[in-house]
């Protein structure tokens, strides 16, 4: 079943996260279990920010995050955001185009 994860956060340092996610894209080339990834901005307030990433299943997305590769882009990442980000676990139930 497709899993697909929100995470929203908050940062005045988009181009060096963007930067950061270029990277781990880079570090994990035929090993990461990432389906798609969606980065949106916040219209109405330009810090706030929600990443949709898609996988083929909630294990596939654990087997992504216990990469020694993605631990170490997460910890940085975390630290260019003003707060804690917030991850919402969705298992997709249904889907249409």
């Amino acid at each position: 079943m497709t899993f697909v994860q929100l995470i929203e956060y908050e940062t005045t340092h988009d181009k060096e996260m963007m930067d950061l996610w270029d990277q781990w894209m880079r570090m994990t080339e035929g090993k990461r279990t990432l389906s798609r990834e969606i980065h949106g901005q916040d219209r109405e307030n330009s810090t706030h920010y929600v990443d949709i990433v898609e996988f083929p299943s909630y294990e596939q997305a654990m087997r992504n995050s216990e990469m020694p590769e993605t631990q170490r882009v997460s910890e940085q990442i975390r630290g260019l955001c003003s707060k804690e980000p917030r991850f919402v676990n969705l298992e997709v139930v249904d889907e249409r185009s």
